[in-house]
């Protein structure tokens, strides 16, 4: 038998919003949305993953926009705006009761195991960050995935040094 958490969201895209440097790439306003218009249901499949359906699907998430420097779980200034705005939005009552994965990602430039450590600490550089701004870390996973799940065709493509967060319902 097996139990599995339910880990649901959508990637989310500021739609044709352009973000400059210092700028938020999205409003709290637009997280909180994004989280609260999700249709959620919750159930529980006994079973393997083939038998419950999960095999072949892979739930997006709520990309934060944060990239990294090649090598680097350390936030950049653009980070910390976008987590600034994305705290704000977890504090807000509406969300204040939800669980979040914290995702961490690399691009294909390091070993498997290099990768996988880098991108728990891109994990946790986030959730530390997000803590010293009031969001309660008890709410915040961290994972790391390594390069396990490039966005685009490129391996070594930056783009893949990223964090992205779903919404836990447990």
């Amino acid at each position: 038998m097996h139990w599995k958490t339910v880990v649901f969201a959508a990637l989310f895209t500021a739609g044709s919003s352009t973000a400059f440097a210092g700028e938020a790439a999205y409003s709290p306003e637009d997280i909180v949305k994004f989280f609260s218009s999700q249709e959620a249901t919750r159930g529980i499949c006994v079973g393997t993953e083939q038998e419950c359906g999960f095999a072949d699907k892979k739930p997006a998430g709520f990309n934060l926009r944060l990239n990294f420097e090649k090598n680097s779980a350390t936030l950049t200034d653009d980070a910390k705006v976008n987590l600034d705005a994305f705290a704000t939005a977890l504090k807000s009552p509406s969300l204040s009761i939800a669980s979040f994965a914290i995702e961490g990602y690399t691009d294909a430039s390091g070993s498997d195991g290099y990768n996988k450590n880098l991108s728990d600490r891109r994990a946790e550089s986030v959730v530390s960050y997000l803590a010293q701004l009031g969001v309660d870390a008890s709410k915040l996973k961290p994972v790391g995935f390594g390069e396990s799940k490039p966005v685009g065709e490129d391996p070594f493509d930056p783009a893949n040094r990223r964090v992205e967060t779903r919404l836990v319902l447990e």
